[in-house]
C-alpha cells in the first residue's frame, strides 16, 4: 500500500470515528431538545443549544488527544490513564450511563411513540419498549467497539437517505421553497438565560462522564486515529444533525402555529413532539416523509443505546476483573458483567415516567446541575495530582443534590435565577474546593487523618525525633552523620519501648486490616553462620497465615470440611537479614480476591520497624471429595470480607 493510499485510509478511519462519536451523541436530549428550545426561542435558540454540544465533544477530544500523548504506555496510554482517572468516579460514570439510557428510552417512546395515539396503552407501551430494548441490545451484541463504526457508517447512510426525503417535505406539502424567518435573539429574556447558561455549563462539561464517549477515544488512540481529529469530525456532524432537526422544527411551527404545542406538567408548554405530530397528520397524504422521519428518528435512537450497551459491557467486565468485593465472587460472571438487566431496569424506568407525563426537562436537570461538580473535578484531576486517589464523595454528593433541588424550584416556579444559580453552585463549589488552603485534605480518605499528633499516633507510627528538635533549639549547626545516627537510635529505642509496653496475644492480632504475629528468633531458626536462614522467613509467614485463618474461621475443621484451601503460588523479596533473639513481627491481610483465588500480602519487620522482607501468595480451593477446583467459598468470603 502507498503513502497516499495510507494516508487517504486513516482519513476514511478517521471520519468514521467521526460519524460513531457524532451517532452515539444523538441521544434522546440532544435529539428532543432542540426542537423544544427551537420552539421557545426559535432560531437563535436552536444556535444556542447546537454549538455549545457540539463544542463540549470538540474540546473532550483535545483534552484526551493531549493525555494520550502526554502518558506513557504507547496504544495504551490513555486505557491506562482512563483506569487511573476514573477509580474515584466510578459510580457516577456508572449512574450517568443509566440516566442517560433511560432519558433515551423515554424520549423515544414520549415523543416518538405515544403521539401516534394508539390505544390502548397499557398494551402499546411495554411491546414498543421490548422492541427498543431488544434492537439495543441486539445491535450492542453484534458489534463491539471494534466494529461499531462500520455499522454505524451503514446507520447513518440510511439516515442520509431519510433525511434527503425530509428535505423534499417542504416542497411537497406547500409546493414552494421554505422560509425561513429569523427572529431577534432573545438577550433581554430571563428565561432564555436561565436555560442557556445551564446548556453551556452542561454539554461543555457533559462528554467527561459518557463512558461512550471514553471508550471511543482509547480505541482511536489504539488504532493510531488522531482523536482530536475524529472529534472535529464528530463535532461538526452532530452540529449539523441537531441543525437540521431544529429546522424541521422551525419549519413546522412557521405552517402550524402554536397548534402543535400543549400544556405539560407544571403548567410549561412543550413542543418536543411537534414534528412527530405534524408529520403523523400528513401522513396519509405524504406516507414516504412521515416513514422518513420515523427511520430518522429510530436511527438515532439505535446508534445510543448500541453504544451504550457495548459501553457498560466494557466498563462492568473491566470493574469486575480489579474489583475485590465480594458481591462479585457470589454473582455469577456473567450475569454481573451484563448490561441486560440494567436495560430492563432503565426501561422499566422510563415507561413509568412516560406513562405518568414526565417531560424530557425533569432527566435533564440532572445534567444541568448534580454532574456539573464531579465533570469540572475530573478534568481538574487531569492536571491536579492531589494527595490521594479519591474525592469528597458526601460533600460532592450534597452539593449536587442542593443544586438539583434550587435548579428544580426555578424550573417549576419560573424563577430563572434559580436555574442560574443551581447549575453554577457545583462549578464554584469545585473551584473554591481547589482553590482553598486546606484543599488536599478533601481529598484524603475517611481511614487517613493529616497532621496527628504525637500521642494520636499507633504503635507503627514514626516517633518524633528529638536529635533533630535540639538541634533547632539551640541553633548550633549538627553534622549531617550525627543526626542520622541519633534518629535513626531514637527511632530504634521508641520502637522498643513500643514494643515492650504493648502485650498482644500469643495468637496475634489485628491492627486495622493486618493481621499481626509476633515472636523472637531462636537459635533453632538460624544457620551455620549466625543469621536467620531464608527458609525460615516462609516458615514464620506461613505461621501466621495459619494463626490468620484460625482467627477469622474458628469453625473450620478438617474432619467434615467441603473445602480445602491450597497454595498457588509464593513470592518473598528479602531486604535485609536478622539474628537471633531479634524481636520479629510478621504482618499479613487480605490483597484482593475474585471467584477464584485469594491473594494474601506479607511484610516481616525486626524490633527496629525495619523492614526485612515482603512479598505475595496465591490461594486456591479444591473440593475435599475429588480435589477438583471450585469457586471461593461463601464461607471464606464472609470470614474473609471484613478484611478486604
Amino acid at each position: 500500500m502507498s503513502k497516499s493510499e495510507v494516508k487517504l485510509y486513516r482519513w476514511f478511519n478517521t471520519l468514521l470515528w467521526g460519524n460513531t462519536v457524532a451517532l452515539s451523541w444523538t441521544w434522546g436530549l440532544g435529539l428532543f431538545f432542540s426542537i423544544q428550545f427551537t420552539t421557545q426561542f426559535g432560531l437563535p435558540g436552536l444556535l444556542s443549544f447546537a454549538i455549545p454540544n457540539g463544542l463540549g465533544l470538540i474540546a473532550f477530544g483535545f483534552i484526551t488527544h493531549h493525555l494520550a500523548r502526554r502518558e506513557a504506555g504507547g496504544s495504551e496510554s490513555l486505557g491506562k490513564f482512563f483506569t487511573a482517572w476514573s477509580r474515584p468516579f466510578r459510580l457516577i460514570l456508572f449512574l450517568y450511563q443509566l440516566l442517560a439510557i433511560t432519558l433515551t428510552i423515554f424520549a423515544l417512546i414520549r415523543y416518538g411513540w405515544m403521539p401516534l395515539g394508539f390505544q390502548p396503552e397499557i398494551l402499546f407501551l411495554p411491546l414498543i419498549l421490548l422492541v427498543i430494548l431488544a434492537a439495543g441490545i441486539l445491535f450492542g451484541e453484534e458489534f463491539n467497539i471494534r466494529r461499531i463504526k462500520w455499522s454505524h457508517g451503514v446507520i447513518f447512510l440510511i439516515l442520509a437517505v431519510a433525511m434527503g426525503f425530509l428535505i423534499t417535505a417542504p416542497w411537497l406539502f406547500t409546493k414552494q421553497a421554505p422560509t425561513l424567518a429569523v427572529s431577534k435573539p432573545p438577550v433581554g429574556d430571563w428565561n432564555f438565560w436561565g436555560y442557556f447558561i445551564p446548556i453551556i455549563i452542561g454539554f461543555l462539561l457533559g462528554p467527561w462522564f459518557d463512558l461512550q464517549q471514553w471508550q471511543r477515544a482509547i480505541q482511536m488512540h489504539r488504532e493510531r486515529v488522531s482523536v482530536a481529529a475524529a472529534y472535529i469530525a464528530g463535532g461538526v456532524q452532530f452540529f449539523l444533525l441537531v441543525v437540521f432537526h431544529g429546522l424541521l422544527a422551525v419549519w413546522v411551527l412557521g405552517l402550524s402555529g402554536t397548534q402543535l404545542l400543549r400544556s405539560g406538567l407544571g403548567g410549561h408548554i412543550y413542543g418536543h413532539d411537534a414534528v412527530m405530530r405534524f408529520l403523523f397528520e400528513k401522513a396519509a397524504e405524504h406516507p414516504w416523509i412521515f416513514g422518513a422521519y420515523c427511520v430518522f428518528l429510530c436511527g438515532c435512537i439505535l446508534t445510543t443505546l448500541d453504544s451504550g450497551y457495548i459501553a457498560l459491557r466494557w466498563f462492568l467486565q473491566s470493574n469486575v476483573r480489579t474489583s475485590v468485593n465480594a458481591i462479585f465472587a457470589l454473582i455469577p460472571t456473567g450475569l454481573v458483567t451484563s448490561p441486560i438487566p440494567l436495560f430492563l431496569v432503565c426501561g422499566a424506568i422510563a415507561l413509568i415516567a412516560a406513562a405518568v407525563g414526565l417531560e424530557l426537562e425533569y432527566f435533564m436537570i440532572f445534567y444541568a446541575t448534580f454532574f456539573v461538580g464531579y465533570s469540572a473535578l475530573g478534568i481538574a484531576r487531569c492536571y491536579i495530582n492531589t494527595p490521594a486517589n479519591c474525592i469528597p464523595q458526601i460533600k460532592m454528593f450534597c452539593i449536587g443534590s442542593l443544586a438539583v433541588v434550587i435548579f428544580a424550584f426555578g424550573y417549576l416556579l419560573t424563577y430563572p435565577i434559580f436555574m442560574i444559580i443551581g447549575s453554577l453552585l457545583p462549578l464554584g463549589y469545585v473551584l473554591w474546593m481547589l482553590a482553598k488552603p486546606t484543599f488536599s485534605e478533601d481529598f484524603v480518605s475517611g481511614t487517613e487523618e493529616l497532621g496527628a499528633s504525637a500521642d494520636d499516633m499507633s504503635p507503627m507510627a514514626a516517633p518524633t525525633m528529638p536529635a533533630a528538635q535540639s538541634a533547632e533549639s539551640s541553633g548550633g549547626p549538627v553534622p549531617l552523620r550525627t543526626t542520622l545516627v541519633e534518629t535513626a537510635a531514637a527511632i530504634g529505642d521508641a520502637a522498643k519501648s513500643l514494643v515492650g509496653a504493648v502485650q498482644h496475644p500469643l495468637g496475634g492480632h489485628f491492627e486495622d486490616k493486618w493481621f499481626v504475629h509476633s515472636f523472637v528468633a531462636t537459635y533453632a531458626d538460624t544457620n551455620s553462620v549466625g543469621n536467620v536462614y531464608f527458609g525460615m522467613y516462609a516458615m514464620w509467614v506461613g505461621k501466621t497465615r495459619e494463626l490468620f485463618f484460625n482467627r477469622v474461621m474458628p469453625k473450620f475443621n478438617l474432619k467434615n470440611t467441603t473445602f480445602y484451601i491450597l497454595t498457588r503460588s509464593f513470592e518473598h523479596k528479602f531486604v535485609r537479614e536478622t539474628r537471633e533473639f531479634e524481636t520479629v513481627s510478621v504482618r499479613i491481610r487480605i490483597a484482593n480476591y475474585n471467584r477464584k483465588f485469594v491473594t494474601l500480602e506479607h511484610e516481616i519487620y525486626d524490633a527496629q520497624q525495619l523492614l526485612l522482607g515482603k512479598g505475595r501468595q496465591s490461594l486456591l480451593f479444591v473440593s475435599s471429595g475429588d480435589y477438583k477446583m471450585i469457586d471461593a467459598p461463601e464461607e471464606v468470603l464472609m470470614a474473609f470480607l471484613p478484611y478486604a
